[in-house]
């Protein structure tokens, strides 16, 4: 008569089977780990990117937008140029900042140089200092604060003084732990006394970092080498709500001091403070299904070596089933045990695939400027794949081993 069997006796038995083929069991829960661990630990690295980039972005300034003569655009097309337009004047930059009537706050910057030496007495940079010209409106356009010293005055902005604020890099390599306020420096062949010190804010993901120092932007148009500098408007928005509407006002105001009717294009770019950030994480999010499809590839590989074994359980085992059939095991009985041990084993290998996967991943993305993370959605959908690779690799081994007939079992040598 056959016989019935709770789940919980059919887990009972499958971990008895489990724990008397140890070195089977532990074999192929390490191919089932090799998987896991390819594919958490591809997921987590690029998920500790993404967290490091999100919070590079978030200090650059929130709910801003910058008008500028070229595109940023990050694509690769047209041979990989941006476009050009004319460069925007001082006058222009400041003609927008007098007349912009909504309540924003507008920072008007130059770019003197990216590779400029910064000197102090016998001390100096590297050539890979920043130079660039701003107003007083600068350090909350830009997201940074300030660690030492003051911001720019008005009597400083307005003739253009020899003052300069440092980035902490800077400040390190000319004073060391010493006062860098009111201090003569050189930069390039100009000597500017130092009135103020930023606070670090890192170089994550290549970006933002602190070896760079901002001057009053009527001096920076006095010491550029261009002849013609373009000149950048920032504007920063009280909230996220208001930065469309902003964006549509700023273009109609820019479009009339550049004198375009309305049969012109657009003869200068707008970037959006987000919009750098909405591409890159797009980028990422590319990346990230690519690496979930290695790991992926990786686990049907492990899933068929599981299935494989499972085989060569049921051939080992084939007396033993015949005997519980002859006891009275239906075929359904039979198959649930197997089923439950391949997924004990794919869980087994899954805990310990998920582990290795995030020590892994997490220090591939510390050392390459990421943060660490414990990425639970791709966490908990790793266990739920070892449960779907347990079921798809157990089904087949299983379904034979349900229909041995057990007098052909009980003979089988």
């Amino acid at each position: 008569m056959p016989v019935k069997t709770s789940y919980k006796e059919n887990i009972s038995i499958a971990l008895q089977s489990i724990a008397g083929n140890r070195l089977r069991t532990s074999l192929t829960s390490l191919i089932i780990a090799i998987g896991i661990m390819a594919l958490v630990g591809i997921l987590t690295a690029l998920e500790g990117v993404k967290t490091s980039v999100n919070n590079a972005f978030a200090g650059l300034g929130a709910n801003s937008f910058t008008i500028q003569n070229r595109g940023s655009d990050l694509n690769f097309g047209n041979g990989g140029h941006r476009k050009v337009y004319p460069a925007i004047s001082y006058e222009q930059a400041d003609q927008f900042k007098k007349k912009f009537s909504l309540p924003v706050i507008v920072s008007v910057n130059l770019q003197v140089s990216g590779t400029a030496i910064a000197k102090y007495e016998n001390k100096k940079t590297n050539p890979n200092t920043s130079v660039e010209g701003t107003n007083d409106n600068y350090l909350i356009t830009s997201g940074y604060k300030l660690a030492f010293g003051r911001n720019f005055s008005a009597s400083e902005l307005e003739h253009g003084d020899n003052v300069v604020i440092i980035g902490n890099d800077i400040k390190k390599q000319l004073f060391k732990d010493g006062d860098a306020i009111n201090k003569l420096i050189f930069i390039g062949s100009n000597k500017f006394k130092v009135i103020g010190v930023f606070a670090t804010k890192g170089s994550s993901v290549g970006f933002g970092g602190d070896k760079f120092c901002v001057i009053p932007v009527l001096k920076a148009k006095q010491i550029v080498d261009t002849s013609a500098p373009s000149f950048t408007i920032t504007i920063m928005v009280n909230g996220p709500g208001a930065l469309d509407a902003t964006i549509g006002e700023a273009t109609s105001l820019f479009r009339n001091i550049r004198d375009l009717n309305v049969a012109n294009d657009n003869n200068f770019d707008i970037e959006r403070s987000d919009s750098f950030q909405q591409e890159l994480s797009g980028q990422l999010a590319g990346i990230t299904w690519g690496g979930a499809s290695i790991g992926i590839i990786t686990l049907i590989g492990a899933a068929i070596g599981l299935m494989n074994i499972m085989l060569v359980s049921v051939t080992e085992r084939t007396r033993e089933i015949g005997l519980r059939k002859a006891l009275g095991a239906t075929p359904a009985i039979i198959r649930k045990q197997f089923l439950i041990e391949a997924i004990v084993i794919c869980m087994i290998g899954g805990i310990g695939g998920i582990i290795l996967g995030m020590a892994v991943g997490n220090l591939i993305a510390v050392q390459i400027s990421g943060s660490f993370v414990a990425p639970w959605a791709w966490l908990f959908a790793a266990i739920v794949l070892c449960t779907f690779i347990g079921l798809i690799s157990g089904f087949y081994p299983a379904k034979k081993a349900s229909r041995l007939d057990p007098v052909e079992a009980l003979r089988y040598e």
